[in-house]
């Protein structure tokens, strides 16, 4: 894997880090009508977060690389803004498209990056990743309406 490969897909890991943090700040204090369906999913999407954190550090690891591993460099590296809190539930599920969308944007350049290195496996990561992220992004544009 390329330095800038691993620079990229370390990018990736905090941007997942910052977000893992703020699906549980939703997950706690969403609240109104909608919130045993917003509770419920921002588990789901958060515990989705962790295993594309564990699977992102993991891979830099089986190259030889080194992934990020703290709050600062996560915040200090990431796309993604932390929560403002006080947010209304559906301001996080707006945040959260845009979140996704942000993610999915920076995944097309990692994937880009890893082909142009010959790095076929870690392309295949975030291939898979834009799959599941594209399905959620419809899934939560319905729920906005």
């Amino acid at each position: 894997m390329s330095t800038d490969v691993i620079q990229a897909v370390n990018k990736q890991i905090a941007n997942w880090t910052v977000l893992y943090v703020k699906l549980h700040n939703y997950h706690w204090y969403v609240k109104g009508q909608n919130f045993f369906t917003l509770h419920e999913k921002f588990e789901e999407f958060y515990d989705e977060a962790a295993g594309y954190i564990d699977e992102l550090a993991e891979r830099i690891l089986a190259v030889g690389g080194s992934p990020i591993g703290s709050i600062k460099q996560c915040l200090e590296l990431a796309s993604i803004q932390e929560s403002e809190g006080g947010e209304d539930a559906s301001t996080m599920v707006k945040n959260i498209h845009t979140d996704f969308g942000t993610i999915m944007n920076e995944n097309k350049q990692v994937i880009e990056l890893a082909e142009k290195a010959d790095d076929q496996g870690t392309a295949d990561v975030f291939l898979d990743m834009q799959t599941n992220l594209r399905k959620t992004m419809w899934m939560l544009q319905a729920f906005l309406g």
